[in-house]
This record gives structure tokens, sequence and C-alpha cells, in this order.
């Protein structure tokens, strides 16, 4: 059964170029459609109240990551054009698993960091987590 639609989650790292890469390289041959999604990620409340009055520049995250998802989004039109792309606000691995039933679709293509030892356990993997939650297959690349 041919892939229709590819959900391809980013962080504009290096892995998240590799997944985009393969991405498209699984798209063109069964001519699927492909959504790059941006989580862009907020501190919680609590996090400002424990930094003492220290703030987010969230207004400067978010255009820079629209202007990292354009970018992105170009590239990739340049070589398969039913490419789209979208930024959810959230924590990053349920709002990849809610945009793999809001998107419909079939398979996630994503990048992995790799971490390994204290700084996983410290950090968590969201790859780990979409690979073990998510209804459809999970293909990761580093």
């Amino acid at each position: 059964m041919p892939f229709r639609h590819l959900l391809v989650p980013v962080d504009f790292g290096e892995p998240s170029v590799h997944a985009i890469d393969l991405a498209l390289a699984i798209a063109q041959r069964f001519e699927s459609k492909v959504t790059l999604l941006h989580v862009s990620w907020m501190p919680p409340y609590y996090y400002a109240t424990a930094a003492e009055g220290l703030a987010f520049p969230v207004d400067e995250m978010e255009n820079e990551a629209k202007v990292m998802l354009n970018g992105a989004l170009a590239r990739a039109r340049e070589r398969y054009p039913n490419t789209d792309g979208k930024i959810v606000p959230g924590q990053p691995w349920e709002t990849i698993l809610d945009a793999i039933t809001s998107t419909g679709a079939d398979l996630v293509v994503m990048g992995t960091h790799g971490r390994r030892g204290v700084s996983r356990v410290f950090l968590g993997s969201v790859a780990e987590k979409i690979v073990r939650h998510s209804p459809i297959p999970v293909l990761t690349t580093s």
C-alpha cells in the first residue's frame, strides 16, 4: 500500500534536513503529499515564575520559526511541489501525535538527535515518544 501523506516534524537541525530529504524521496516514489510540521514550544507559565521575571522572547522565537519554516518549505517545493508546512504551538510529542490525526498522515518521517544516557533522561526523546505512541508507521533518521 503506497503512502499518501507524509508528516515530517522539523526543528530545523541537521537531522530534520535528513528527514525532509528522505520524505521527499519517498513522496516522489508514491506521489504523496508532504507536510512539514514545526511545533513551537513555549515554556509553561510556572517557568516564568521560577525565572523571577525573566521573559522569553516569544515574538522573536515565532518569527524566527516562520522564517526557517518558509525557507525549508521553499527548498522542499523546489524538489517536490506537493509540500506544505505548518507551525503549531504545543508540547512537541503531543502536538505531533495530534497532527497525525488532523492531517490524515499515514507515515511519519522524523530526524532524531540520537541522545543517550543522562542527556536523554533529562531531555527526553520526542522521536522515542512518537515511535511508541504513533498509530501509524514512523521512520527515523539521524
